[in-house]
């Protein structure tokens, strides 16, 4: 059987990250002596490789000044780890990832984190159980490079006909139409809705609900047995 496979993103998708994100770029910026950026401009590079988004958000440094931007912006994350600062998961995403589940969908991560965020997410409730496999940023070519969605599949068994993408920027879209698999957008997150539909999203979902029913018509339109939607 054919079972579909859904890869999601994390920060902005899953997890309401904004906050933390943003707060973490202020503060490296701060540290370096640079200017404090504005949450727009932060929130463009979310999804990229950290020493990418970095480099795309202050052009002008040196490799070594952006390692220390990186390094910056990793001890403001620790700090807030230290501090116990969870990041919330969006009202309704568990709902609709044990949905998934339980009606044989195939479960990925693919992730601007890095492993250690990763694993940080994984060891959530309930999240362990849920994914067949989780792909980052690390382990390769970050967004939107389709590496990422390719090792997924290959975890899976899955080709690009049964695998759609779930994120909340033009960063998971581009990916997702890099490797043939179908571009799902949510509202949510860090991206708004015409810049994922620029990129390509077939779809940009307002809540879960119309994320599942988005996921339902991929499921009928892909050919997928009836059974597993």
């Amino acid at each position: 059987m054919n079972r579909p496979l859904a890869v999601f993103d994390i920060d902005g998708t899953l997890v309401d990250s904004r906050a933390s994100i943003f707060r973490a770029a202020t503060e490296a910026a701060r540290d370096l002596g640079l200017a404090e950026p504005a949450y727009d401009r932060v929130r463009q590079i979310v999804g990229l490789s950290l020493p990418k988004a970095l480099h795309v958000l202050e052009p002008a440094l040196t490799d070594a000044e952006l390692a220390d931007f990186v390094a910056a912006f990793q001890r403001s994350f620790q700090r807030m780890h230290a501090e116990q600062v969870v990041e919330p998961v969006y009202a309704g995403a568990m709902d609709t990832l044990r949905r998934l589940k339980r009606d044989g969908w195939r479960l990925a991560l693919a992730t601007g984190q890095n492993r250690r965020g990763v694993t940080r997410n994984l060891a959530r409730a309930g999240w362990a159980d849920l994914f067949v496999s989780s792909h980052c940023a690390e382990d390769g070519p970050g967004k939107p490079d389709p590496a990422m969605l390719f090792a997924a599949m290959a975890a899976s068994g899955a080709d690009a006909a049964s695998t759609t993408m779930i994120g909340d920027t033009s960063h998971d879209i581009s990916m997702a139409l890099g490797a043939g698999a179908h571009p799902l957008g949510v509202a949510w997150g860090f991206h708004t809705r015409d810049e994922q539909l620029a990129a390509g999203a077939r779809h940009v979902a307002d809540d879960f609900t119309d994320l599942e029913a988005a996921l339902d018509r991929f499921a009928s339109q892909s050919r997928i047995p009836q059974d597993v939607r």
